[in-house]
């Protein structure tokens, strides 16, 4: 695949994320306004979103592919370190917070909503991998030029990533609070 057509699907790539970096951009301009997990978090999506960014660029005038797929992983690699160390820092918050508001006799709600959320994404990103190992595995053990793997690898990482869907859905499912329980909160 020549450089520029890979430049040109980095850079509308980059484009079409504008719908998570430009908030993230006004999280970061709005300083202390914002809980640090949140500004670390904004930081790392902008710096992945730049590293996409640089791709594209460098892409377009670099000769030699090494060059960009280094760029890429460096700004990926920052970007998971910020994210890892947001994730991390929101926990402490949350910690802290919870003990604020226990010294003022109040218990906050044992269901944390995001706690199902990053299980879903958790399973979701491991059916993700194992689809594409499970693709990568069918590919190579192709018999033969006769033999057309295409087929069966995208049977196989389909039937992968169904299993790793509906054990999310499943248990998205199960810990959905029932109309009871939605009710009895807004009451408080």
């Amino acid at each position: 695949m020549p450089h520029a057509v890979a430049a040109l699907g980095a850079a509308a790539l980059t484009t079409a994320g504008s719908v998570w970096y430009l908030p993230a951009l006004a999280d970061l301009r709005a300083g202390a306004d914002r809980p640090e997990s949140r500004r670390i978090a904004a930081a790392a999506c902008v710096t992945g979103w730049a590293g996409t960014g640089a791709l594209a660029v460098l892409l377009l005038i670099a000769e030699a592919w090494w060059t960009p797929v280094a760029a890429a992983v460096a700004g990926a690699v920052v970007a998971t370190a910020l994210r890892l160390h947001a994730a991390t820092r929101r926990r402490h918050e949350a910690r802290e917070m919870a003990g604020h508001w226990s010294r003022l006799g109040h218990v906050p709600s044992p269901t944390d909503p995001s706690h199902c959320r990053n299980v879903v994404a958790t399973v979701l990103g491991c059916g993700l991998a194992a689809a594409v190992a499970v693709a990568a595995w069918t590919w190579s053990t192709a018999s033969g030029p006769a033999d057309d793997p295409r087929w069966a690898t995208a049977a196989a990482s389909a039937a992968v990533m169904g299993v790793f869907l509906t054990a999310a859905a499943v248990y998205a499912r199960a810990t959905r609070p029932t109309p009871a329980t939605v009710r009895e909160r807004r009451r408080r």
